[in-house]
């Protein structure tokens, strides 16, 4: 497709996602309560709102806070730019008359909402909640870098779509900082150096790319190159400042301090900033501010039934004339005055600050080697007119490509690692998902060009070479190799000698599949209500089998329990409540890695219907998370449908992992 069919397609795409993302908060706020939904961070309740006269562009400015005086708004998803419900107390938050708003302030005390019109009059009462209604400051941000995409220079526009070739460039014999990579990685830095538009790092799992990531960063900075590193993830992002960090770079984390982990605060932009001599003295002109808002008596705020369509400066003139109009008395009249007075004073104080707060971030910013932010946060208004020479993306293959843009774009070049065996992005819209929203750029590039431009990572530092086995022929083409250090590993160092007396065969062999088929007690259900799918009989043998591991010696810590579906993993763990044991969904635990890991498949059913299963990306992460134990369970009968299933059953087989269950 052309640039205009690109920009056209994608739009498109991001807005079904985005207002499927709106559906699915209006169903959560039918289904949960509103203290369900403050406790996820998507609501705040017992609110009382006030008015802030008119914003810029005309909107009706609101400003709620706690009804308790004083009291701080929870910790919440809810940040500026993101639409948002308004609604009462007396009602639902779905009744059609209750607005819609922009955020436009959010403090630890407050939150002021912008509204196109005026707002119903129940807004400036009590008892008021607000509820997210869609994250709308990452789909502006999609926006905005599918508008910029139509102004880049036509030849990245066209390396971009497939349309010419990416360039390269020689690279001499160079240095390595880690001296541990293998021969791949190694590989790989020296491709991604010689890249003059782009090159994508094939991670398979425990492969170490992220740590090949953290080389080309070094090797970039020792070249005096300027770089981004970006994830779709806060955890993802954390991960990249921890290794950065440990590496003696100087990074700096972009991104709202309670979102990134406490450990790396210090890295934060928030934080890094605070010493800046331009930074403390606009938090003194901040403080002058607020005081002079405090000491505000005998002011009137100009609301809009005493303003009467008045300007504020005919306010002023009509107080020093000493003139009433409009039936507005003299006495509201100099009320306003004095009102907008001090408020002129204070905004003036307000936007000293602002700009002595923004030297001391372009500062921090300017003087990093690294600055670390998720893709939306690339976008934001601190980095904007920021450029970099080289981004550097790391888990590419779970960001959208219009997610993926917004950093790629405001770099020169970028380096891309993930892996497109694994799991794709989150798309909640099943139209835009099938229509390539659910298809990562990582992706398309690599369809598009080939070997060209990727380097895949042969050695992993995972997995016993028996359960490396099967992933690796189906989904790796036997490109990959066991680690010495890990290839014969089992649960044998894991176990004390005084557990021998319990120790039974099966224990030490790395891979198990356990087959359920033929037994009704094995059978999958449905809750009433729900779409996810459970197995009782399933999660009564994983409840042995993990008992069982931990009884052996093994730690709850070292073992996890995951599932594909929902309502599995919430019965597995309302049944086994043992603190430190991880039970969560496959996706929930992509990335992740455990000593020992149980997989429950739970679809047994004789139609052969595998819904979420046939996905065999998901099937893949399932498979590669665990480095010494992997115990697979499902009905070989309803699996075998599949051809991979059948191929993973008998592959089972062939080595000896399969029993049957009684």
């Amino acid at each position: 497709m052309n640039e205009s069919e690109y920009v056209r397609h994608f739009t498109e795409l991001v807005e079904l996602e985005r207002v499927e993302q709106m559906r699915q908060h209006e169903q959560e706020m039918r289904r949960l309560s509103g203290r369900e939904r403050e406790s996820k961070g998507r609501a705040f309740l017992e609110l009382r709102g006030k008015s802030q006269d008119l914003g810029l562009g005309g909107k009706h400015l609101v400003r709620f806070r706690k009804q308790v005086t004083g009291q701080l708004l929870p910790e919440s998803e809810i940040e500026v730019g993101d639409l948002v419900l308004v609604s009462s107390a007396d009602g639902h938050p779905w009744d059609e008359d209750n607005p819609t708003g922009t955020v436009a302030e959010k403090t630890a005390h407050a939150i002021t909402v912008a509204f196109d019109e005026p707002p119903p009059g129940f807004v400036y009462r009590k008892d008021l909640r607000i509820d997210l209604f869609v994250n709308d400051l990452t789909f502006h941000r999609m926006f905005e870098a599918l508008q910029r995409f139509k102004r880049l220079p036509r030849a990245r526009k066209e390396t971009l779509l497939g349309l010419a070739s990416p360039h390269f460039a020689p690279i001499t014999a160079i240095t390595f900082y880690n001296e541990q990579l293998n021969e791949s990685q190694a590989a790989a830095v020296l491709q991604c150096l010689a890249a003059r538009d782009f090159f994508l790092i094939h991670g398979p799992p425990g492969t170490g790319k992220t740590i090949t990531c953290i080389e080309v960063v070094l090797q970039l900075i020792s070249r005096g190159e300027r770089i981004l590193a970006a994830a779709d993830s806060n955890i993802a992002v954390d991960n990249l400042v921890e290794r950065l960090d440990k590496a003696g770079v100087n990074v700096v984390r972009v991104g709202h301090p309670a979102r990134v982990i406490p450990s790396l605060r210090e890295r934060s932009l928030d934080y890094r900033v605070q010493d800046d001599p331009d930074y403390k003295q606009a938090q003194e002109l901040r403080e002058r501010a607020m005081a002079l808002k405090a000491n505000t008596d005998g002011g009137v705020v100009p609301e809009l039934r005493w303003r009467r369509g008045l300007s504020n400066e005919a306010i002023i003139e009509l107080a020093r004339q000493g003139r009433s109009v409009r039936g507005i008395p003299v006495a509201k009249l100099k009320g306003m005055q004095k009102w907008l007075k001090v408020k002129q004073q204070i905004d003036k104080l307000f936007a000293m600050a602002r700009d002595l707060e923004e030297l001391a971030i372009n500062r921090v910013i300017r003087d990093a080697d690294v600055v670390c932010a998720t893709n939306s946060t690339a976008g934001s208004e601190i980095l904007r007119g920021v450029k970099f020479d080289v981004a550097v993306i790391d888990e590419a293959t779970q960001s959208t490509e219009p997610s993926a843009l917004i950093p790629v774009l405001k770099a020169k070049r970028f380096i891309m690692a993930g892996d497109h065996k694994q799991l794709p992005p989150t798309v909640l819209n099943e139209a835009a998902a099938r229509d390539s929203l659910s298809r990562s750029l990582f992706e398309r590039l690599l369809q598009a060009y080939g070997d060209r431009i990727r380097a895949m990572l042969e050695i992993q530092y995972r997995m016993n070479e028996e359960i490396q086995a099967f992933p690796n022929q189906e989904f790796y083409q036997g490109k990959l190799r066991a680690f010495d250090a890990v290839r014969g590993r089992t649960l044998r160092a894991l176990i004390p000698a005084s557990k021998d007396t319990i120790l039974e065969a099966d224990d030490l062999i790395p891979f198990l599949f356990l087959d359920t088929q033929g037994h009704d007690r094995y059978k999958e259900r449905t809750r009433p209500g729900s779409t996810s799918k459970e197995n009782p009989g399933e999660a009564r043998l994983v409840r042995g089998i993990a008992e069982h591991l931990i009884d052996l010696g093994l730690s709850p810590e070292e073992i996890a329990i995951i599932s594909p579906y929902d309502d599995q993993v919430s019965l597995m763990k309302s049944q086994l409540r043992v603190d430190g044991l991880e039970i969560k969904t496959v996706d929930g635990f992509q990335g992740r890695e455990k000593e020992a890991v149980i997989v429950s498949f739970v679809r047994s059913n004789e139609r052969g219907e595998l819904g979420f299963l046939s996905d065999l990306r998901r099937l893949n992460v399932s498979i590669t998370r665990a480095k010494r134990k992997l115990v697979c369970i499902g009905d070989a009968t309803t699996l075998e449908r599949s051809g991979c299933y059948r191929r993973l059953i008998e592959s089972a087989k062939a080595r000896g992992a399969y029993r049957t269950v009684s």
